[in-house]
């Protein structure tokens, strides 16, 4: 999913101040939201806007996408700039092609039987546990009917 910068909106009716925040671009505008990376209020100039830029960069370099005003109040106060000329330094992501390996594949059919193996081994433990159990309890349910038959008897035996 894309991540975006963007604004969620606080504060009363008619008098709007807004949250900076860092979101999935499928989360509702005042929903969700990843982190949050400042404040701006419109009715003061876009250089009021309170901002971190450390974490601002962070999600800049790792390819956040920013809205209209965002944009704005990050070109204000020279993050953008910052963050692509930290980019630029970064070194290029190579590009491995892919292909397909026969040990690669038979080390996950490896691991997919230990699994497998694992499940089954721990199904059957799960199994004898609630054997025993059950057994404990039905032995526990006799005993305690053994006792009340044990009580009863001899107070029918002095009512008589």
């Amino acid at each position: 999913m894309a991540v975006k910068i963007r604004l969620t909106r606080i504060g009363r009716h008619k008098d709007p101040i807004y949250r900076i925040v860092v979101a999935e671009s499928k989360y509702a505008r005042d929903g969700r939201f990843i982190e949050q990376i400042g404040f701006y209020n419109p009715s003061k100039p876009l250089s009021e806007a309170t901002i971190e830029e450390e974490i601002a960069l962070k999600w800049l370099c790792q390819g956040a996408q920013y809205s209209d005003t965002i944009k704005a109040i990050l070109s204000e106060k020279g993050i953008i700039a910052k963050a692509k000329d930290i980019k630029s330094t970064l070194p290029a992501k190579e590009k491995v092609a892919k292909t397909s390996c026969p040990k690669d594949e038979e080390a996950l059919k490896k691991a997919k039987q230990e699994k497998s193996l694992a499940n089954k081994e721990a199904k059957a433990q799960k199994a004898e546990r609630l054997k025993k159990q059950a057994e404990a309890k039905a032995q526990k349910e006799a005993e305690e009917a053994a006792q009340t038959a044990n009580e009863e008897a001899p107070a029918e035996a002095q009512g008589e």
